[in-house]
């Protein structure tokens, strides 16, 4: 009896401490990916090296590279995450949904593309263009988040895509916003970028009903 008992507390034990770790791999797996994201956006695909990102998250190279093997599993990791992230918190801004405020949804959908994620992931692109064993899986990565983030856009404008040109009035409005994130990478287009979501607000309260 005793040593069944002892068995039943070595193995409670051995779960109590495989929890702990498990949670500190998580912990050190997210400072990877947010550190990655941090440096794509601040040093470009160049300055960005796994070296580099383990010491801003505060890691070993050998702990970065048990998580992530390859510099490209890195980056492309660390944009998805980030962008899942936005994501979830875009939501969570219109928990009930938005269709009656369009001007705040295309505010909160133009900032998707005017932060350090966005920044971030057009130094990917860049690079990809150069990389060829990059290009295939951030081509992948763009389009699924492409995916989500007009999904996302439909349902919180509350856009029917049954309708004729609706999808492309969507689609258009989110290049629209790629564009004012491209037009704020050099410099603060704040005061513009306002006014233009206030005309696009006004644009889709038109087109979409």
């Amino acid at each position: 009896m005793g040593g069944v008992t002892t068995q039943v507390r070595a193995d409670r034990g051995e779960r109590g401490d495989r929890a702990p770790k498990q949670d500190r791999s998580r912990a050190t797996r997210q400072r990877l990916l947010q550190a990655a994201v941090a440096c794509l956006a601040e040093h470009g695909w160049a300055g960005s090296t796994v070296s580099v990102v383990a010491e801003r998250a505060g890691v070993s190279r050998g702990a970065a590279q048990h998580h992530f093997p390859t510099r490209e599993d890195l980056f492309t990791a660390a944009v998805e995450y980030v962008a899942e992230e936005r994501s979830t918190a875009l939501r969570a801004l219109f928990p009930q949904g938005a269709a009656g405020d369009r001007r705040a949804v295309v505010a909160a959908l133009v900032d998707l593309y005017t932060g350090p994620l966005f920044r971030a992931a057009l130094h990917l692109w860049v690079a990809a263009s150069d990389e060829d064993q990059l290009r295939p899986r951030v081509t992948e990565l763009e389009a699924r988040v492409g995916r989500e983030t007009h999904r996302i856009a439909v349902e919180l404008l509350g856009a029917d895509e049954s309708r004729p040109g609706v999808r492309e009035t969507v689609q258009g409005f989110l290049d629209m916003a790629r564009g004012l994130g491209l037009a704020n990478l050099l410099t603060d287009d704040t005061a513009r970028r306002e006014r233009v979501v206030a005309q696009w607000a006004h644009l889709l309260d038109g087109a979409l009903g």
